[in-house]
C-alpha cells in the first residue's frame, strides 16, 4: 500500500548548502546524473549535459519571464508600510497578490507606491494572505514594475540579486511569472548552439510560475494538499513537433518541473499534445504514471515540497532520497541558485 505521509519526503539539509547566489558561470554549476534504470549516479558539470543528449532528442523549456513583482508601498491614511507580491494577472487591471501583514488589508484599502506611479485598491479578500488588487497606473505596467519592483526571490535567499538577469533564464521571453523556472538557469546561449548542432530540437512552452512555488505542504497526508493552479500555453507548432517526436520514439526531455507539469497536464487531458492556453493544478507524486516526458533536468528541491514529490514520482522515491543524501555528502548547492540533476534511463 502506497505511503502518502509527508514525513517520507523529508531529509536533513545543512543551511550552508542553500545557494545564496548563482555560480559565476551559468553552465559551470555541478550536475548530478542519475540513470533511473541502472540506479547509477555520476558527478559532472552542467556543460557536460551535451554528452547525455542524443541527436533527435527534444528539449522542452519554459520561456516564462519573471517580473519584478515584489513591491513596497504605503497604505493610504495610515502610511503603514506594505509589501505586495504580484502573483497572477486576472485581466482588467486585476491581480492576485500575496500581501504581507494581510490582516490590515481589507476591501477598499488603497496602497500608494513611489510617487504614485502605481496605486492599488483591494477588491477581494482571499485566504492565506491573498488579496485581489485593482491596479491604477498610466503607461505600460511592466515598465513601471522595472522602476518600482524587486525580483521576488524565494524566502530562503537572504540577499537581493546584484544582477536581476541572473534570476532569469537566458531564453525568458513571455512576462508573467512570480518565480523563475530555475532549472533553466544553467543554460547559456553558447550551450544551446552546441546542443542544436548535435541535432537536438529545442522547443518552448510557457507556464507562469505562481503561488504554488511559495507554498509549503502543511498536511500530514499529501493527498490533502491543495495545489494552486498556474496558467500555461502551448502553440500549434510545438504540439505538432512533440507529437511527431512521440510517434518516432524520440526522447522528450523537460527542462524543469514547470515544463514537466505543462507537458504532463496536456498529455493526461488530451492523450496527445495540442495547442492550448489554460490552467493546471496537476499534482504529481509517487504512484503517478508519466506519459509525456522521458528525461528531466531539475535542481535540488526543498524537503517536503511538491517538487521533490514530482521528482520522486519520476525516478523512484528511494533512489531520489539516496541521491539527495549523496548530494548533501558531496556538498552540492541546493535550491534556486544551486546545482542541477539530469535523470534519464
Amino acid at each position: 500500500m502506497e505511503d502518502y505521509s509527508l514525513e517520507q519526503f523529508d531529509f536533513p539539509l545543512d543551511e550552508e548548502l542553500i545557494a545564496q547566489e548563482p555560480s559565476q558561470l551559468r553552465d559551470h554549476s555541478r550536475l548530478m546524473v542519475l540513470n533511473k534504470k541502472e540506479k547509477t549516479i555520476e558527478h559532472k558539470h552542467f556543460y557536460d549535459i551535451i554528452d547525455y543528449l542524443r541527436p533527435g532528442d527534444v528539449l522542452v523549456r519554459n520561456n516564462s519571464k519573471v517580473i519584478p513583482a515584489r513591491l513596497y508601498g504605503v497604505k493610504d491614511q495610515t502610511n503603514a508600510h506594505v509589501e505586495v507580491l504580484l502573483l497572477k494577472d486576472l485581466g482588467n487591471h486585476l491581480y492576485e497578490c500575496l500581501c504581507g501583514n494581510a490582516k490590515t488589508i481589507k476591501v477598499g484599502t488603497l496602497i500608494h507606491f513611489q510617487d504614485d506611479l502605481l496605486t492599488m485598491t483591494c477588491v477581494e479578500v482571499r485566504d492565506e494572505g491573498i488579496r485581489v488588487m485593482e491596479l491604477h497606473y498610466d503607461g505600460i505596467l511592466y515598465e513601471i514594475l522595472d522602476k518600482l519592483g524587486k525580483m521576488p526571490l524565494p524566502p530562503y535567499i537572504h540577499k537581493q540579486c546584484q544582477d536581476n538577469s541572473r534570476y532569469q533564464t537566458v531564453y525568458a521571453k513571455i512576462e508573467g511569472s512570480a518565480a523563475a523556472p530555475t532549472a533553466g538557469f544553467h543554460f547559456t546561449d553558447e550551450l544551446f548552439e552546441k546542443i542544436k548542432a548535435k541535432g537536438v530540437e529545442v522547443l518552448d512552452v510557457t507556464l507562469h510560475v505562481g503561488l504554488g512555488t511559495f507554498r509549503p505542504v502543511k498536511t500530514n497526508n499529501i493527498l490533502e494538499h491543495h495545489m494552486h493552479s498556474e496558467e500555461f500555453e502551448m502553440t500549434q507548432e510545438v504540439a505538432d513537433r512533440l507529437n511527431l517526436a512521440k510517434k518516432e520514439g524520440r526522447r522528450i526531455i523537460a527542462v524543469g518541473t514547470t515544463s514537466t507539469r505543462t507537458l504532463e497536464a496536456i498529455y493526461k487531458k488530451y492523450h496527445q499534445f495540442v495547442k492550448t492556453k489554460e490552467s493546471t493544478d496537476i499534482f504529481i507524486y509517487p504512484g503517478y504514471k508519466y506519459e509525456a516526458i522521458d528525461a528531466l533536468i531539475t535542481n535540488f528541491h526543498l524537503p517536503k515540497s511538491t517538487l521533490i514529490m514530482l521528482v520522486s514520482a519520476f525516478a523512484g522515491k528511494d533512489f531520489i532520497l539516496h541521491a539527495y543524501d549523496v548530494a548533501v555528502k558531496e556538498r552540492y548547492r541546493f535550491f534556486s541558485f544551486g546545482d542541477a540533476m539530469f535523470i534519464y534511463e
